[in-house]
């Protein structure tokens, strides 16, 4: 069995105690005011029967039964008011500093007291889809919020009987105690005005107080799993992963993983079926873990949660949706309800949609990986460019550049249009970054190779979803033929009429060498931000001075 679920020695007690927040979260789980939710039938009665639910009666969900759902299901709608995004201001780390554990375990055995005279609801789950990699996920939630618990056992693995006999059997994680998440929606405080995600990563647990976005519990659960993996020797990955076959006979295939934020194209370039040139397989297109050192990959989760501003009414792909967030209603001319997407009611409408969505759908990939792309939005980059270097190309993704989506729920002053860094399009991260970095220059010295998409614009001119997907083919079929960028050593670019980097206009080299010196500032920062515990190895910043030095 996985994760320590329960006592097994004093030893271990103490460590995975070793300050008072899990036993803290853990207790309020057995509150005499609190009811397991046993499977997803049971979910989807309570969530249905939950006060402002719209069930969609023209919206039924395909082959319910095979997912553990009643004959008949509906797919379920549940708004929110005026937040319908994610909150990173929200969120305090134990061994961040100005993180204080004897304050926020006061403030949090207080709003556990306070709630005591709710209802809540418990559930548990599987994190990770194959043996090698699996850990058991808790979650309790109070009464009116039961769409939250369902679209939550539908994201992740509900323990059913098929995958409580694999728990059983999968690799030990001895260090590890299960992840315990309480969230209390109702909770308010003075001091946090937007909620408090507060999260003991070592620990595996987590508060998420005074919010309700489903996303919060989502990206919650994952952030102490991405933890977990992190931990015992897995590359972390907010990303997608798919694995391409030729059909040219060659019987060739290329594994290929792509790391972005929410509307960076991810889950476009993950699913695209390249109009069936290849036999495409699906890893997962939001969470994976990679095994560095024999480089397969493991899917965390069975579902996928989208955005909705793409599928319009009457969208074939409707068909696999499972539960709604954030949309609105209609009737058809039957009287049937049904969604009304395309954020016409609101930013950042999302939806749980079925493994179905993808057919061609696995939990883990063995064939060793053969690229990372990070895709980005930094408009001094052409389409596509090659990495060659392992430092380099991890930097790079240490360095990502991106702009904010509708996803993220500001804290007042934030310029929303700015364009920012996030490393590894991972803002979920808990433990130093070194790690990450160390784990994929460790991919790149093996001989991964590394690209940089950018999905935004170059120089004013957007790069549509079509010139990436062919890029990518030429890049799986080794068709791609690359020229020197800038005589730059350890970057090259793909040559794509109307996206010709100049280096002889004054103004785009100066913004290219303002951007690179914008990454050169970002990793001095992390010798002092956080207490340095983000600091990077010094061939970091060493390869980004290279760079900068070879445009003078």
């Amino acid at each position: 069995m996985a994760t320590q679920g329960h006592f097994v020695d004093l030893e271990s007690f103490k460590r995975l105690n070793a300050t008072p927040i899990r036993t803290t979260i853990e207790t309020a789980f057995y509150g005499n005011n609190v009811s397991p939710v046993k499977d997803l039938k049971e979910a989807y009665r309570l969530a249905k029967d939950s006060p402002g639910t719209v069930e969609l009666t023209g919206m039924p969900v395909y082959r319910p039964t095979e997912l553990g759902l009643p004959e008949g299901a509906n797919v379920l709608l549940f708004n929110d008011g005026a937040i319908f995004g994610r909150c990173a201001a929200a969120r305090r780390i134990v061994g961040h500093p100005g993180v204080s554990v004897p304050d926020l375990a006061t403030l949090l055995r207080e709003a556990i007291h306070n709630s005591r005279f709710r209802h809540f609801y418990s559930a548990q789950a599987v994190i990770g889809l194959e043996e090698d990699f699996m850990v058991k996920a808790n979650i309790m939630m109070p009464e009116g919020f039961e769409n939250n618990l369902y679209s939550w056992m539908l994201n992740f693995q509900y323990l059913n009987d098929e995958y409580a006999a694999r728990y059983k059997n999968s690799r030990e994680l001895p260090a590890d105690g299960d992840l315990f998440v309480y969230a209390d929606p109702y909770w308010t405080h003075p001091d946090y005005p937007l909620g408090l995600a507060f999260f003991s990563p070592e620990q595996n647990c987590a508060a998420i107080l005074g919010m309700r976005y489903f996303g919060e519990f989502k990206k919650g659960t994952l952030t102490l799993a991405w933890g977990a993996a992190a931990r015992n020797g897995y590359a972390s990955c907010h990303g997608g992963l798919k694995r391409y076959e030729l059909k040219d006979g060659s019987g060739k295939k290329y594994v290929l993983a792509v790391f972005g934020l929410s509307g960076s194209g991810k889950s476009t370039i993950t699913h695209a079926k390249h109009k069936d040139k290849y036999n495409v397989t699906v890893l997962h297109d939001d969470a994976v873990i990679i095994n560095v050192k024999e480089k397969y990959a493991i899917a965390l989760e069975p579902a996928y949660f989208d955005k909705m501003q793409d599928y319009p009414i009457g969208c074939p792909d409707n068909k696999y949706l499972l539960s709604l967030q954030n949309c609105g209603v209609t009737r058809d001319e039957e009287g049937k309800l049904m969604v009304v997407s395309e954020d016409i009611r609101n930013g950042n409408g999302r939806a749980v949609k079925s493994r179905f969505w993808t057919p061609n759908r696995i939990d883990r990939i063995d064939e060793p990986l053969n690229a990372i792309c990070w895709l980005m939005k930094d408009p001094t980059l052409p389409p596509v460019v090659k990495l060659t270097g392992p430092s380099l190309a991890s930097v790079m993704g240490s360095t990502l550049a991106t702009k904010r989506t509708s996803a993220e729920r500001l804290a007042p002053g934030v310029d929303p249009d700015a364009l920012v860094i996030e490393s590894y399009a991972n803002p979920f991260r808990t433990y130093p970054l070194a790690m990450d970095y160390i784990r994929f220059r460790t991919l790149f010295e093996d001989g991964v190779e590394c690209y940089i998409l950018n999905t935004g614009s170059f120089m004013d001119k957007k790069v549509e979803k079509n010139t990436t997907l062919s890029i990518l083919e030429g890049i799986v079929e080794g068709k791609a033929e690359w020229k020197s960028f800038g005589g730059i050593p350890g970057i090259e670019y793909m040559l794509i009429p109307g996206f010709e980097p100049d280096f002889n206009n004054w103004t785009y080299k100066q913004q290219f060498t303002n951007r690179m010196n914008d990454r050169l500032q970002f990793i001095k920062s992390r010798e002092t931000e956080k207490g340095g515990m983000d600091a990077l190895p010094p061939d970091a910043m060493q390869a980004v001075e290279s760079v900068i030095k070879a445009i003078k």
